[in-house]
């Protein structure tokens, strides 16, 4: 029984959590950073909204994973995804949001998973591998 105990550690699980989520959005980040967005702004212009807008994503795609890969404002960090993530589904999701792949899986189970992941976090923040910070939204 102590062996088991050894091995369940919830700071590492965290890390783990944290980083994978990260990393992944991370490269969804740089994709659209190096298409200069053109995706996100053709879908801001069809409703009707600047294209500007969307430069904001740098902040949720590269921004806050890098924070809430070193821990820092993870918290926070995990919230600014989870957003971006809720907008992301509404904007290119709508109608997939209620359907099923060819295999079976949810239409937008990626997409699921970025933004649940994102907000597990905001309820269970970095842990103690992580930047410091003061606040409670470490």
């Amino acid at each position: 029984m102590k062996s088991l105990q050894r091995i369940q550690n919830k700071d590492t699980g965290l890390l783990i959590h944290r980083v994978s989520i990260s990393v992944l959005i991370l490269f969804h980040g740089i994709a659209n950073m190096s298409s200069n967005y053109s995706f996100i702004k053709t879908l801001l212009s069809g409703v009707g909204l600047p294209a500007f807008i969307a430069y904001f994503v740098f902040i949720g795609e590269i921004v806050a994973p890098l924070l809430i890969i070193v821990g820092y404002r993870a918290r926070l960090a995990s919230l600014i995804v989870a957003f971006n993530m809720l907008i992301a589904i509404l904007m290119a999701h709508t109608s997939d949001i209620f359907s099923l792949n060819q295999f079976g899986g949810w239409a937008i189970e990626l997409q699921g998973l970025y933004l649940f992941g994102a907000v597990s976090l905001v309820f269970l923040g970095a842990g103690k591998y992580a930047g410091s910070s003061s606040s409670i939204w470490d």
